[in-house]
């Protein structure tokens, strides 16, 4: 029984590389673009498509199965139309046009996304979600390898250094760690705080039983100062990232919508997910499906904002806390099912937790004693108090605790752990 089963696995993995290799070449082609628009209107206008390393990313799923993420892209081969590729991803401008800026102008965002080089000729779909969680095509446009002008990266080349070490990147969750406002001198600080937060990660379950299946990398790549902007303080730094405070009006929302300064850098490693450390002691970071997670690495909660923001980067967790302190109120439409996978408003509750609930388990479930450490549906998620739950009393992705995330949020970071790895 035991040979059948390896030679079933054996027989997976040889059609999987087949099909890739039927497609693609083994280098990442990055596509860039400026995402631009209002509360009424998206626009996705194209920049220049660019050659870089190896690609990094999965091999046996290049169709992404689980739909998460406000925007995706579709490849199709041109000439039989097959679907050969799709990534779901969420992006910053997602987040701006849910302000109140959005409702009287518009904003521009540099954005891009990757995936492996094909062959030949093929058609790319960009989509994004409507209001009503459609998805809607907002820019379609033919790639020919052969033809088109694909531009080689050129420019800074930073040294990397391997933090931790599993395997090849064709079967391993790949992290690349970059550093916000540390200078030449503060080198060696950031390696240590590399291996702090990386020692974050694996005690925080359920990543510590994965430590076989992940690679770890670090982006040498200096700034000019130390720290980061900070506007609420008029504080201004010469950072390589251009990382700031007070996105959207927040003062603990850490980000930077330089993007493409950040793939520039992240393109010296392979790499699946990009984390981001700021070397400032304030309470604060951000995290966004596919995009980036960003910390500061000198707070005393900063392993808990770590772990929280990597869960809404890498599995795609939605915030489950309400009320005061959220970017905005009413993110989520109450009659839609938003599609992260920890939070509901009930309308498809059958895609989400309703297998790990108990016999018996009252929906909505009442927040006291007695459900305390129990699978439930508890009000109040997503910023909002009202028509929206969440599956635990307490969880990393709601309360300040570190390694506290749920089982329904364990299972979806077990999911894509599983994903990247090709189980």
């Amino acid at each position: 029984m035991r040979l059948t089963v390896t030679l079933f696995l054996l027989c997976l993995t040889m059609a999987s590389n087949a099909q890739f290799g039927k497609y693609f070449k083994n280098r990442t082609l990055r596509f860039d673009y400026y995402h631009s628009g209002s509360y009424e209107v998206e626009y996705v206008m194209p920049d220049e498509m660019i050659l870089e390393g190896k690609w990094a990313g999965p091999r046996k799923h290049l169709i992404d199965p689980f739909d998460f993420g406000a925007d995706k892209i579709m490849v199709y081969d041109s000439v039989s139309g097959n679907l050969i590729f799709t990534k779901g991803f969420s992006t910053l401008f997602i987040e701006y046009q849910a302000t109140e800026e959005a409702k009287s102008q518009c904003g521009n965002f540099p954005e891009s996304i990757l995936m492996p080089l094909p062959k030949k000729t093929v058609r790319l779909d960009y989509y994004s979600r409507g209001k009503d969680m459609v998805w809607v095509k907002r820019y379609e446009t033919f790639f020919n390898p052969g033809k088109d002008e694909l531009k080689i990266k050129t420019g800074n080349t930073y040294a990397v250094e391997t933090i931790v070490k599993s395997g090849s990147p064709k079967n391993k969750l790949d992290l690349v760690i970059l550093p916000e406002g540390y200078t030449d001198a503060e080198m060696p600080k950031f390696l240590d705080d590399c291996a702090r937060f990386i020692s974050y990660l694996f005690e925080t379950d359920p990543y510590g039983q994965f430590i076989k299946d992940i690679n770890i990398r670090a982006v040498i790549a200096p700034s000019a100062e130390s720290g980061t902007d900070i506007p609420g303080d008029t504080l201004s730094r010469n950072t390589l990232l251009n990382s700031s405070f007070y996105t959207f009006g927040s003062d603990r929302y850490l980000m930077t919508t330089d993007f493409k300064k950040v793939r520039d850098v992240a393109s010296c490693a392979p790499y699946d997910q990009i984390i981001i450390l700021v070397n400032h002691p304030r309470y604060g970071g951000g995290g966004i499906y596919n995009f980036y997670a960003i910390s500061t690495v000198d707070n005393e909660h900063s392993g808990f904002v770590f772990t929280h923001e990597f869960g809404h980067c890498l599995a795609g967790l939605g915030d489950e806390y309400s009320g005061a302190g959220s970017a905005a109120e009413d993110v989520y439409s109450r009659d839609k099912e938003p599609w992260e996978p920890n939070i509901t408003t009930l309308v498809d509750f059958n895609s989400k937790w309703k297998d790990l609930l108990s016999g018996g388990t009252p929906v909505p479930t009442p927040e006291n004693d007695e459900w305390k450490g129990k699978i439930g549906v508890f009000e109040g998620a997503g910023y909002m108090k009202t028509g929206i739950y969440r599956p635990y009393f307490d969880c990393s992705m709601n309360v300040v605790r570190f390694n506290n995330f749920c089982p329904v949020c364990k299972r979806s970071i077990v999911r894509m752990i599983e994903f990247y790895i090709g189980k």
